[in-house]
């Protein structure tokens, strides 16, 4: 089994859509800053709040954190999810000594006015608990806007690694995060999910259509980036991937706006691609209302139990 082929359908574990962009593309919409009366480039302006970000993390600048965060900001830590309080430790780099930081491959997906998504190659090098740092990941960010100002509301990323080489992290089993919630917001992005992946387990390409926005942004488990809609469809619905069945736990949907929201959860599974067997992940699928439909817009799964 080659590694591209394993990386292909490995990358099967969310799924992804919305109207994509890239950094130094054409096209970027200009929105209103409120706090200025002004327009600003949404692509800059979003860049530049990321990179003031990695900066924050490198100096240790916990203020920037406490500021910056949605008081809903969702991640991922240590043994599950993590709530703003949680995440403002360890992303102002409480245990971390950060040497130097590079942000590559931008791509901006606009969801709504007060809705987006960056993601980027993030190549850093330093050390965390003493423990050198995963040289190279891909990141995803969303930002949101709240009384005018953006905010992040979540992040997320994955190593980049040789899927020939990767290993189960040994706190893959361990979760914190308790069970799925019941109300409202959870329980119909969930179902959306489940119907999502149980068609790319029967490698139906024309279920998954439905769901999908008109463009894709996903990152997978090995750090791979896929940002086209057609690359999700063929990478999804292709041959290789022997999956049974699959669970969902500890699922809990975050509502930032009536018509954006991000579903996090555990998902083990029983199969295997190209032989191998499915380890846990943590999953996260980003949802916007288009219409009357929750459509599936975007997502990044990590392996559960990763640092």
């Amino acid at each position: 089994m080659g590694a591209q082929k394993m990386r292909v359908l490995m990358a099967m574990l969310a799924i992804g859509g919305s109207v994509a962009f890239t950094a130094s593309g054409a096209t970027k919409p200009a929105v209103p800053d409120a706090t200025s009366g002004r327009e600003h480039d949404l692509t800059s302006a979003v860049e530049s709040l990321e990179t003031q970000s990695y900066a924050a993390w490198k100096s240790g600048d916990a203020k920037f954190w406490v500021r910056v965060l949605s008081e809903k900001f969702v991640g991922w830590g240590p043994t599950g999810r993590m709530d703003k309080r949680a995440a403002v430790p360890v992303l102002s780099g409480a245990s971390c000594r950060i040497e130097r930081f590079s942000l590559t491959h931008n791509q901006l997906t606009p969801w709504t006015s007060n809705a987006v998504l960056l993601t980027h190659k993030t190549e850093v090098d330093g050390t965390c608990n003493g423990k050198p740092i995963a040289p190279a990941a891909y990141t995803a960010t969303v930002y949101v806007r709240e009384s005018g100002r953006w905010k992040m509301a979540y992040r997320a990323q994955s190593a980049i690694v040789d899927p020939m080489k990767a290993t189960r992290p040994a706190g893959s089993d361990l979760w914190s995060s308790g069970p799925t919630r019941t109300d409202a917001g959870t329980q119909t992005l969930l179902a959306r999910e489940q119907v999502m992946v149980d068609a790319w387990k029967d490698h139906d390409a024309a279920r998954m259509d439905k769901f999908f926005g008109p463009y894709i942004q996903f990152v997978d488990i090995f750090g791979d980036h896929i940002g086209e809609r057609a690359d999700a469809l063929k990478a999804w619905s292709g041959e290789g991937c022997d999956v049974k069945s699959f669970e969902f736990t500890g699922a809990e949907a975050t509502m930032f706006t009536p018509d954006f929201g991000v579903l996090t959860y555990r998902a083990a599974y029983v199969g295997k691609c190209f032989g191998q067997e499915l380890w846990p992940i943590w999953g996260t699928a980003f949802y916007v209302k288009r219409g009357d439909h929750w459509m599936w817009s975007s997502g990044i799964n990590v392996l559960a139990g990763a640092s």
